[in-house]
């Protein structure tokens, strides 16, 4: 583990310069450019608000802005959390051609490829944030968790994106089985609700390592509260144990990507 994180120190601007192209390839073929940075968490919070409202109706509560400020402050990690690991498990075989070249660590592409989806999401927080101003939703001190739940999250990603990555080269049908699964997961993930609506379930959906890190987001910055430490300690250790026990079994298996390209 520590070998690869030294690969990587030394691979850095191979990294940097693949996560660059990934990045203009990205918005120099498309219409719309930047602006796809933030339509998909635009659609995830339109979806959301309408979930909401469906929700408000049913109970005859009213929707409040904090309900929008939920929504869209859980939408934006999620869109970068779904798209860092759609890119990145198709990273390898879409750069086949490079993998057979010279030895440089081929951890570099799935990692670039989360790398391009942060720089999307650096751009759609701007975006939030501006709405969250005009919203006056306000600050407390406990958005210095906020980096920290981030964190978390982009660990979290890369792990899964690093595994999945290799494990889609020796089978490729793993980026079909992916998608379904990334399609169904924002019903048992907290985007479009709060797990406490759930009452004795709530424990069963925490589970899921991306709950803790959204109820999180949302507790810092709209409830402006303590995010759950328990929860909060078990998230941080999945993402610890999947972000190495994925960079072993990567190491272990590049020694024959050339061959399964």
């Amino acid at each position: 583990m520590i070998e690869s994180i030294r690969e990587l120190v030394k691979y850095r601007e191979l990294l940097y310069m693949i996560a660059w192209r990934d990045v203009r390839i990205k918005y120099k073929q498309s219409v719309m450019g930047i602006i796809w940075a933030v339509l998909m968490p635009i659609i995830i919070v339109s979806a959301g608000i309408l979930v909401k409202y469906g929700l408000a109706l049913v109970s005859h509560k009213p929707i409040n802005l904090s309900d929008i400020g939920t929504v869209s402050v859980k939408a934006i990690p999620w869109a970068f959390f779904i798209a860092s690991i759609r890119f990145s498990t198709n990273s390898l075989v879409g750069n086949a051609n490079l993998v057979t070249k010279i030895y440089f660590p081929r951890s570099v592409f799935p990692i670039a490829s989360i790398l391009s989806q942060l720089f999307d999401s650096v751009i759609a927080a701007c975006f939030l944030a501006a709405m969250l101003l005009v919203m006056q939703v306000g600050i407390s001190v406990y958005i210095l968790f906020v980096p920290f739940l981030l964190a978390l999250l982009v660990l979290l990603a890369t792990g899964i994106g690093v595994l999945l990555s290799a494990m889609n080269l020796f089978f490729r049908d793993v980026k079909y089985v992916v998608e379904v699964i990334l399609t169904f997961a924002i019903f048992f993930t907290p985007v479009f609700y709060d797990v406490s609506m759930f009452g004795k379930w709530e424990e069963l959906l925490m589970l899921n390592p991306v709950a803790p890190i959204l109820e999180g987001l949302n507790s810092c910055v709209i409830l402006h509260a303590m995010p759950r430490m328990d929860w909060l300690m078990y998230s941080a250790g999945v993402s610890v144990s999947v972000f190495v026990l994925s960079f072993l079994l990567f190491r272990k298996l590049e020694p024959l990507f050339a061959e399964r390209v």
